[in-house]
């Protein structure tokens, strides 16, 4: 459960079943699956996550050691996985920081779907999510506060094509790969309307993020879209392959985040203030030149990945200072606002039959916290 897997990165708490050879025409269907699913998996979370958690606790090299703070009070338990924006909070960690700040906390790495269970078990107080998947859990049952914005994708999620398709525009009739309703298949539907096309112009073919590359590979698609890993392995399987698209091109529609449970948050308000405050600490340090390679050793490691390679993922991920933050986190329609682009999300979801009822965005985000770090 604690392995490390790159291609499981903010999916929406579910497992799809991997028909390769599913339309869109199966929408309906699947979106019944997913609530399906979903109630077998919060189900089951409780179970499972008893066993990760005793995996930790016994000193398992997947978990990550508590920080005491002076104050005897139980760690605040952080479930976080492997995206860049996330696995920064190591570099806190292994820097001594939360101890410093005096705040107790205990993280908890996971892979991603598995952290969200964790939260919606409430076996973790917080956990690291995208703002859609955190609307996707409040949705089925388990709502979270978003008090923290680490990071939007900046390139990292790609729309790549075979050689002799060098636009959107050009897909138009040729199948695309992804995973039908997570966040490659509303980057590429924000693709298309910024082309003027509409999703139906392609035909989707569901495939599970890891298997795109070789997807890609085959010939029997024409395009497929998925972060990386994947998307560079994507890359370098066909010759002459381009990425058309990336979140570079559609800045602030996926953010990142820390999300918290009310309870939780209520009950340690000034812990979690502290959490923040740490955060602000930890980007000051990853960003100051002087530290590039020592981050890059502490985060590559986290992930078992060389540095050399890390350093491109770093690129691809828009780590916001606290103005910046503070920024996103006012009111807003546009995706340069956590609330425009979370709207944005929500209304895909319900669009994809992800969940059916429009969520209201505000109960899920809580701003005082990022507005009180000076």
């Amino acid at each position: 459960m604690f392995d490390v897997v790159n291609d499981d990165r903010r999916q929406f708490g579910f497992v799809w079943p991997p028909a390769a050879d599913s339309t869109r025409d199966d929408l309906p269907q699947r979106g019944e699956q997913m609530r399906v699913k979903r109630i077998m998996i919060v189900a089951l979370a409780a179970a499972a996550c008893c066993l990760a958690l005793v995996a930790c606790k016994s000193g398992g090299k997947e978990s990550t050691a508590v920080q005491q703070g002076a104050q005897g009070k139980p760690p605040l338990r952080i479930a976080y996985s492997d995206w860049p924006g996330w696995v920064a909070w190591e570099v806190g960690i292994q820097k001594g920081f939360f101890k410093e700040a005096g705040v107790n906390v205990q993280f908890l790495w996971f892979e991603y779907a598995p952290s969200m269970d964790a939260f919606v078990a409430g076996k973790v107080d917080a956990v690291a999510m995208s703002n859609g998947d955190t609307l996707v859990n409040g949705a089925n049952g388990k709502k979270g506060v978003m008090i923290l914005v680490n990071d939007y994708s900046n390139g990292n999620d790609m729309i790549v094509a075979r050689p002799g398709i060098d636009s959107i525009k050009a897909l138009k009739g040729k199948k695309v790969a992804l995973e039908i309703g997570l966040l490659e298949h509303l980057m590429l539907e924000t693709a298309l309307k910024q082309n003027g096309m509409k999703i139906s112009d392609v035909k989707l073919i569901n495939t599970p993020t890891h298997q795109t590359a070789q997807t890609l590979a085959s010939g029997d698609v024409d395009a497929i879209a998925a972060w990386q890993p994947n998307s560079g392995q994507a890359l370098k399987a066909v010759n002459g392959a381009k990425a058309i698209y990336t979140s570079a091109d559609a800045p602030g529609l996926i953010y990142d985040t820390l999300v918290v449970d009310p309870q939780s948050l209520a009950d340690r308000k000034e812990d979690w203030q502290k959490v923040v405050k740490v955060w602000y600490r930890i980007y000051d340090y990853i960003k100051d030149p002087a530290h590039e390679k020592e981050v890059l050793d502490i985060m590559s490691a986290r992930v078992n990945v060389p540095p050399a390679e890390y350093a491109t993922y770093m690129k691809g991920t828009r780590f916001l200072s606290l103005a910046e933050a503070k920024e996103v986190f006012k009111k807003g329609d546009s995706l340069k606002s956590l609330y425009g682009s979370s709207k944005n999300a929500d209304a895909f979801n319900v669009a994809n039959k992800v969940y059916s009822k429009p969520q209201n965005v505000d109960e899920y985000i809580d701003p005082s916290f990022t507005m009180n770090v000076q």
